[in-house]
């Protein structure tokens, strides 16, 4: 068995584990601070949207020319008198992207910028772009984004209940939050691409979620009935359980993303690819991280604000306080080695400790 595997299997029968739910707090602070740093970066940069969204023209020049990106980019700010967006194809063309502009303007800057590039005006291909159509688009995705998150409280509520569906719902914004800002602070465009990245993204953090829920929810099933774990006891059982596995699929599904984002978008210049990748790269893994250091920990805080968990949280508490009170004495009285607790095995069952000093005791009579 590999190391990786060793570790997981072992974290699934609770042999190691890490206290995700007791460190809840420092996980807390960090999305936070995440959160008012991606909030910051919105409300200051504010996204870039592409021509899709605004109108305007799209200049196509022939291949194998001879100006570059810089230059390209101030000849068409010169003719239009607006910021240009210039990207080199991989045929070796430009592709100049102007916003807020009409016909009879774009028309003007196509003369403008086919002069100072050299070209032929026919040479040069123009689409324009109205804003109503990147509008429409807007509109639907917000329409579709309202739509989901009503579809999931409502199936996180009726399969689970109503505390992991506002969970779910406060780790999806906080996905959201975080890769919009992401955009904002990089300066990435948002295209019909990036709204698709984005929808994709919810699906998959609400996935990691629900596996996560899944294990908690049967663990958790008669748990008044016990008087060994508390509910965020369990609830760390499941994180860790499950751990390995939101591990391996986050990776999985990170190395794809990350080759359209850093070996297509940047080493091969196919600038189209990073509208799509960017959202998902950072939204899965924003996702992965929620489900495990938000969505579970924030279950566990408001399930045991109930009064049926504090009443169990403190029945626990008090037999845990007996127990160490009658060990005190027995440590007192009698060899320290004599009075130390049973270990328990792999199987849950006494090692062989005990049985050895009861041996040697028997010798010595």
């Amino acid at each position: 068995m590999s190391k990786l595997g060793n570790i997981g299997a072992r974290l699934h029968r609770g042999e190691i584990s890490y206290d995700f739910i007791g460190k809840r707090k420092i996980w807390y602070g960090v999305s936070i601070l995440i959160t008012i740093t991606a909030i910051l970066g919105l409300a200051v940069r504010g996204l870039n949207m592409s021509i899709d969204f605004q109108g305007g023209a799209v200049f196509t020049t022939p291949t194998s020319m001879n100006v570059s990106v810089a230059q390209a980019e101030t000849y068409a700010k010169d003719a239009s008198g607006h910021e240009a967006v210039v990207q080199k194809l991989g045929n070796g063309s430009l592709r100049i992207q102007v916003a807020g502009l009409d016909t009879a303007k774009s028309d003007q800057v196509k003369q403008s910028l086919a002069k100072d590039l050299k070209l032929d005006p026919e040479k040069l291909a123009a689409d324009l772009v109205g804003p109503s159509w990147g509008q429409e688009i807007a509109d639907k995705a917000w329409e579709g984004l309202a739509i989901f998150m009503v579809l999931v409280v409502i199936y996180l509520a009726i399969a689970f209940e109503w505390r992991m569906a506002v969970a779910a719902l406060v780790a999806l914004i906080h996905d959201i939050t975080i890769t919009t800002g992401i955009y904002a602070l990089v300066g990435f465009e948002v295209s019909p691409g990036t709204i698709i990245g984005l929808l994709t993204i919810l699906g998959y953090s609400l996935y990691d979620t629900v596996v996560v829920f899944d294990s908690l929810k049967e663990q958790t099933k008669d748990i008044t009935k016990q008087t060994r774990f508390t509910y965020s006891e369990i609830a760390n059982r499941s994180i860790n359980g499950t751990l390995v596995r939101s591990i391996n699929t986050t990776v999985v599904a990170l190395l794809p993303v990350a080759g359209l984002l850093f070996i297509g978008g940047g080493f091969l210049g196919a600038g189209d690819l990073n509208d799509i990748s960017l959202s998902l790269f950072v939204g899965l893994a924003a996702g992965a991280y929620s489900s495990i250091f938000i969505a579970t920990p924030l279950v566990a805080d408001l399930k045991e604000r109930e009064p049926a968990m504090k009443a169990l949280t403190k029945r626990i508490m008090a037999k845990r306080a007996q127990a160490a009170s009658e060990a005190g004495p027995a440590t007192a009285g009698g060899d320290a080695e004599d009075a130390a607790p049973a270990v328990v095995g792999p199987r849950n069952q006494p090692s062989s400790r005990g049985r050895g000093r009861g041996r040697q005791a028997g010798k010595r009579r």
